[in-house]
């Protein structure tokens, strides 16, 4: 039997790469070697229903500061998460991350997220350091709040 919900679930992650705007390469820069590609977990292309845009990278260990994302803004909220992988420890990120809001420098150690409302300029974003491997949520509260417009794909 089929249930009437299963339209509502994503049972694989899609490389979005192809359709989400990456600030760091609409700036022309290279997605940095210690990340992963972007992963879809939700997306309106997969829910019509969706009112979010969520995608997942890991952030891979490196001694070498690494810049990201350069400084910009938004027309819909977005939330920020740093997820660390130490199951005896899971407030400690492994991380030092930095990110600018409204040019005030933020450093985050711990596992956490950050709200960011539409049309606050928020980054550059980027790694003092990465000791182990961690997830990075970005969730645009809008269903295709990443989408390149149709024209562009």
């Amino acid at each position: 039997m089929t249930s009437q919900f299963e339209h509502l679930f994503v049972r694989d992650l899609v490389d979005c790469r192809d359709d989400m705007i990456n600030e760091a390469e609409a700036a022309g820069r290279p997605l940095p070697k210690n990340l992963s590609r972007p992963w879809a977990l939700m997306r309106s292309d997969d829910v019509p229903e969706a009112k979010a845009y969520i995608t997942m990278s890991w952030v891979h260990p490196t001694e070498e500061e690494t810049f990201w994302v350069h400084e910009h803004e938004h027309d819909y909220d977005e939330v920020l998460v740093f997820t660390g992988n130490n199951p005896d420890d899971p407030r400690d990120l492994g991380a030092e991350v930095y990110l600018d809001i409204e040019g005030e420098r933020h450093i985050i150690t711990t596992s956490g997220s950050v709200y960011i409302p539409a049309g606050l300029k928020h980054c550059p974003l980027g790694f003092n350091r990465v000791d182990r491997p961690f997830r990075f949520l970005a969730i645009a509260l809008s269903g295709d709040g990443h989408y390149l417009p149709e024209e562009k794909r």
